[in-house]
């Protein structure tokens, strides 16, 4: 048995990073090297002086879409909130709705004084509802004059810029959530990197509830993942299968970067979309990815499972131990790590 109790931490609420800061940039940035066990200090645009051309970096440019929506119901007015996670077909979405239980088959939910409406046509486990929306005119423009960004629960203060919630590079609508490894990047440091022949490669994971769904489960591996939408170009695909061939190291960008990468991989890269469950925890073994950059995660999720894989769970945790007593700042909106 695998207990999930043995990835938790004890993190103090105020080191809970509220607002990004004004120079995405200027993030702190832990170094751990897995060979030496060393733990060491930066800031976030030193990734510069630290990769050079032997190294790929991939990123996951997909576009954080405004997928939370507050709305009424049709027969009672009763306030319900709907957080879209992906769309299934042409104006079929998965969704979460809350409370759950004010909605039933056929519940029709109105959002701003009915330019947008959401059927519920089925309601799943895990508090997922499927909604057909009703619309006429084109629904990212319309999500961008009802929708918000959907922030994750923790964070309590109101986000000013919505772009600071977006990756500099992102590209492709459709997560629920931003790849938050991708925020500490600016256009400047990716003209630098490119300078010094670091590739750059994107590929696209939308994120969803796989990503930030909680482990409720006593034993880790009885925790089922949720099916996320992943796609790889033919030239990303090339770009990494030469860059596997030459023997480069490829960093994986991310949490998401690094499942779509190992999803993907099988005795080297093809052009795909698909859709990825996969669960990376201790035992895993890596065949794409060799180092990650990433942020500071929550404890007992699935993503400190997957950086645990990468770098062992005692030296993740004594990392994140030593991060708490340096006042780094954790989740969405806080430092990063480089784990080589």
């Amino acid at each position: 048995m695998i207990r999930t109790s043995d990835y938790d931490y004890f993190l103090p609420e105020e080191l809970i990073a509220q607002t990004p800061l004004e120079d995405r940039s200027q993030s702190r940035l832990m170094v751990l090297n897995r060979k030496k066990q060393t733990i060491d200090h930066h800031i976030f645009s030193d990734i510069v002086d630290l990769l050079g051309e032997n190294d790929v970096l991939v990123f996951n440019d997909t576009k954080v879409i405004p997928a939370r929506l507050i709305g009424v119901k049709e027969e009672t007015n009763a306030v319900i909130e709907v957080l879209l996670l992906k769309e299934l077909t042409n104006n079929c979405w998965e969704t979460l709705a809350k409370p759950q239980r004010r909605v039933k088959i056929g519940t029709i939910i109105q959002f701003g004084n009915g330019e947008l409406k959401a059927k519920c046509i089925s309601k799943e486990e895990m508090g997922i509802c499927k909604f057909e929306l009703i619309y006429d005119g084109i629904l990212v423009e319309i999500l961008d004059r009802l929708g918000t960004m959907p922030l994750p629960p923790y964070i309590h203060e109101k986000l000013n810029d919505p772009n600071r919630y977006q990756t500099v590079y992102a590209k492709h609508p459709g997560s629920a959530a931003a790849p938050t490894a991708g925020l500490h990047f600016t256009n400047e440091i990716l003209e630098k990197l490119k300078k010094k022949g670091v590739e750059l490669i994107f590929i696209t994971l939308h994120v969803g509830l796989g990503t930030f769904r909680p482990v409720e489960e006593d034993d880790l591996t009885n925790h089922i993942m949720h099916e996320e939408y992943y796609e790889i170009s033919s030239e990303a695909a090339e770009a990494l299968n030469k860059a596997k061939e030459s023997h480069k190291r490829i960093i994986a960008v991310g949490t998401t970067s690094t499942r779509t990468l190992e999803s993907a991989y099988q005795n080297g890269f093809c052009s795909k979309c698909d859709t990825t469950k996969i669960f990376i925890y201790p035992g895993y073994k890596f065949k794409a990815v060799d180092a990650q950059i990433t942020n500071f995660h929550l404890p007992k999720s699935t993503l400190i499972m997957l950086v645990s894989a990468l770098a062992g769970r005692e030296f993740i945790l004594k990392a994140y131990q030593k991060a708490v007593e340096e006042q780094y700042r954790f989740f969405s909106f806080g430092d990063a790590m480089l784990i080589e």
